[in-house]
């Protein structure tokens, strides 16, 4: 577990991605901690050596704090709400409905099917499945997640159904992979996602993690976390 202040850093790094759909820079972490900007920047990589959030390739800002991205990616998420005029990127399929959860707050979520093209433009809330219809391929093993996060996160993708993820990934010449309802994805996303806001938010463990995909029929070596 790292230090206090390391904790202080992530709530202000999830605060910022929750009200203002960006990540707080260095300085702006410093100052609102009181930290100084070189401890703020050490905190951020401990953080990210204990998976609590990616930094960016030269390891000086935040990348993504999951399920929430700094960069543009295949997932825009907005408020059904016409009036909360706040806008998220998902890193993928997993954490757009992850960011729902965290929330607590009816979305809608934009993206294409990788196979045809098609725009989907879906709600999602905490009583409200996507449409049953669509699939969600994940491209690596569980225990593979974090070898590449970022690649793992821009994989995760949906598609219209299963057949157009069986035409994508015959054209595309991709194998292994394994391809889920995104109901399960949305039911998922609940108790994975649901606490990364909380004050009282603590990290899983690995066999609390287990549980959860268990729970959802993700089982076998496919869903193995490392």
């Amino acid at each position: 577990m790292s230090a206090p202040d390391a904790w202080v850093i992530r709530d202000v790094v999830y605060r910022t991605f929750a009200a203002e759909g960006r990540a707080p820079s260095v300085a702006e972490l410093a100052r609102k901690t009181g930290l100084t900007p070189a401890l703020a920047q050490q905190l951020l990589r401990t953080l990210a050596d204990e998976h609590a959030l990616v930094l960016a390739p030269d390891g000086d800002s935040v990348r993504m704090a999951h399920p929430f991205s700094a960069w543009p990616m295949a997932f825009v998420v907005t408020p059904c709400d016409g009036r909360d005029d706040r806008r998220w990127w998902g890193g993928c399929a997993w954490d757009s409905f992850g960011i729902s959860a965290a929330l607590d707050l009816d979305v809608r979520i934009d993206t294409a099917c990788p196979a045809c093209g098609t725009p989907l433009s879906l709600p999602a809330g905490p009583a409200t499945p996507p449409p049953a219809e669509l699939s969600v391929w994940f491209p690596k093993p569980a225990d593979q997640w974090w070898d590449d996060v970022v690649g793992t996160c821009t994989m995760i993708r949906m598609f219209c159904d299963r057949g157009h993820v069986e035409d994508w990934s015959t054209a595309e010449k991709v194998t292994g992979g394994q391809t889920i309802d995104a109901t399960t994805v949305w039911r998922l996303s609940r108790p994975w996602y649901g606490d990364r806001l909380r004050p009282d938010f603590a990290p899983h463990t690995r066999d609390h993690n287990q549980e959860l995909l268990q729970e959802c029929g993700l089982t076998g070596d496919f869903w193995r976390l490392p």
